[in-house]
């Protein structure tokens, strides 16, 4: 399924390829995308903003953040499934009201009732889970395959730009906005996530993986069938289960290291919460810098250097476990952000093209299953992990793990170019 580059893309006076951003039909997209992402990371700070004025305890916040999670890990399972079934637009449309419903919910329950916040946050949380892999798909509909690189860094530009920009404005509009406020605010952008985007055009299915419209619904396979389904799909393709085995073992050891470490050495060691800052900020910029720089890069043997960006957050554990000046830590975050976007976009990208349509939101919704499934689990053992053994052997085995295991999924066949075939080389230029 790999795809061919065109002839004509040697040829010296053929147009340049209009950017992505003046596409209406991607900036539809782009626009729900982002909205989506700011909601889905502004809970969280709205919700500490409302334990730090006394509307809800440090234990119900706890519960809450996991009832989200709980609802996002059904959802996206489910999310999957109803958005090969069914158009991409409508999932995304239902699941994204879903979110929006949750906020004023949310907001009710504020200083009230309890149990009315986990509820509303499973509804959050699901809604998000289910909008994910949709998202994914509706992309792949959107977009022409030669340009959706450039579209995913797009996408992951805006998400990183708002992390970056988010909490500045939060803390700016809490100056003058209660926490009920804030709440009603989500659900606006989670409104914007269901309401602005379009219909996709640009892939359709194949005809011959669509079900008969003469047989009608009725034979259809259940939905444990046809998850499974989305599983079978998976394994056709070794790079991505090497990928998401890669994916898993650093955000479940390195990424849950270090998120439980570096508040602890910007503390202990350095005696400063500067550097837990600036580390955060610089990962967040190297983020940005590395979707630029794969926006336009196409390096030959793809898969491979997916693979080397993605090891290289490894050199942020490392540089925590060793006494070097403060600033080598921050280096070695920009460093790791960079590494973790010259992974994501083309990752993205290439199992839109290599997943057959119909199965493609099925596919998407078991990566985000596991990957975020799994981070949960990861920092629940590396407090008890440190505490037994100490930070520095965790870091080391964990900075090892980030090394070893995408270099050992760079040699599964098929992971050089992250396709089931290699694609065609350039046509020789003449002169």
């Amino acid at each position: 399924m790999a795809t061919t580059p065109a002839t004509a893309a040697a040829k010296s006076d053929a147009p340049p390829p209009r950017s992505i951003l003046r596409d209406t039909a991607f900036l539809r997209l782009w626009a729900g995308t982002t909205a989506s992402g700011l909601a889905t990371w502004a809970l969280p700070f709205v919700l500490g903003l409302a334990v730090l004025h006394h509307d809800l305890g440090a234990a119900g916040l706890g519960l809450v953040l996991a009832a989200r999670t709980a609802g996002f890990l059904v959802a996206v399972a489910v999310g999957g499934v109803l958005a090969d079934r069914h158009s991409r637009r409508a999932v995304v449309l239902w699941s994204a009201l879903a979110a929006a419903t949750a906020a004023p919910l949310l907001a009710a329950g504020l200083g009230g009732s309890l149990a009315l916040m986990t509820a509303a946050a499973a509804l959050a949380g699901a809604g998000q889970g289910a909008c994910r892999p949709a998202f994914q798909a509706l992309t792949a509909e959107t977009v022409a395959p030669e340009r959706r690189q450039q579209a995913n860094a797009a996408m992951t530009m805006a998400v990183r730009g708002s992390t970056l920009a988010g909490p500045a404005l939060t803390a700016l509009l809490a100056a003058f906005l209660d926490v009920r406020t804030l709440l009603l605010g989500i659900g606006l952008l989670w409104l914007v996530a269901a309401l602005v985007p379009g219909e996709g055009s640009a892939t359709p299915a194949d005809p011959a993986a669509m079900p008969d419209p003469a047989t009608g619904p009725a034979q259809r396979a259940g939905f444990r069938a046809e998850f499974l389904e989305g599983i079978r799909e998976a394994r056709r393709h070794p790079w991505f289960l090497a990928g998401l085995a890669a994916l898993v073992a650093v955000i479940a050891l390195g990424y849950s290291a270090t998120s439980v470490a570096l508040p602890l050495i910007s503390r202990d060691r350095y005696g400063t919460q500067w550097v837990l800052a600036a580390a955060m900020t610089a990962y967040t910029v190297g983020a940005l810098a590395g979707a630029l720089v794969i926006a336009r890069w196409r390096p030959r043997s793809q898969g491979w250097a997916a693979f080397a960006g993605l090891a290289a957050y490894g050199v942020a554990p490392l540089s925590l476990m060793l006494p070097v000046h403060p600033l080598v830590v921050v280096a070695a975050y920009a460093v790791a952000g960079i590494g973790i976007e010259l992974f994501n976009v083309p990752w993205f990208t290439a199992t839109q093209r290599e997943v057959a349509p119909d199965k493609l939101a099925r596919v998407s919704s078991l990566d985000f299953l596991v990957s975020y499934g799994l981070a949960p689990v990861g920092l629940a053992l590396i407090a008890p992990a440190i505490d037994a053994f100490g930070v520095t052997p965790v870091l080391g085995a964990c900075a090892a793990a980030c090394f070893l295991v995408p270099a050992a999924a760079a040699l599964t066949p098929t992971a050089r170019h992250f396709a089931r075939t290699a694609p065609a080389p350039a046509p020789a230029k003449t002169g």
